[in-house]
């Protein structure tokens, strides 16, 4: 299925230009690169990057907007399912899909050439603690941007849904 879509969110590919001598328009522009072609080819390309881990494109839908978007998001794979973090490069305030997923938790990824209707939760307490230890281990990039910001990185396991 195809959507209008305007690009959103992500900064999973763009650590290394978070130093303050770099642009927050030259890490949006590489995120949207690295979105559309992840889109052009089907996930052929940009779903593994050597030494970084998996990206996926999560569909959503906007919560103010009602606007389909696209988002390119690291994720680790967790329970038949996946796990991404919000965290916005360490910035003060969520991404815009957190947002969007706790309005409309159905939403559609890609990871690699597969499309997957998803259900978006929230681990509870004792569950995100868990998961929050073995993310950082499994990103350490996450670990350092929660370092950034005294907002705790919201957590999102995706699972397939069926129907």
């Amino acid at each position: 299925m195809e959507y209008p879509v305007q690009f959103s969110g992500g900064g999973h590919m763009t650590e290394r230009l978070d130093r303050p001598d770099r642009s927050g328009s030259a890490r949006s522009r590489l995120r949207r690169a690295h979105e559309a072609l992840y889109r052009v080819t089907g996930g052929r390309v940009g779903h593994h990057v050597p030494g970084r881990p998996p990206m996926l494109l999560l569909y959503h839908v906007g919560a103010k907007s009602g606007k389909r978007r696209i988002s390119g998001l690291t994720y680790m794979p967790y329970d038949g399912g996946f796990v991404v973090v919000g965290s916005n490069g360490g910035d003060s305030r969520n991404p815009g899909w957190v947002y969007n997923l706790r309005a409309f938790p159905n939403a559609e990824i890609q990871a690699g050439p597969e499309k997957i209707k998803v259900h978006a939760r929230e681990p509870g307490d004792g569950e995100r603690q868990r998961l929050w230890a073995e993310a950082a281990r499994y990103h350490p990039a996450w670990g350092r941007f929660q370092q950034r910001t005294p907002r705790a990185l919201p957590m999102v396991i995706l699972m397939p849904r069926h129907g």
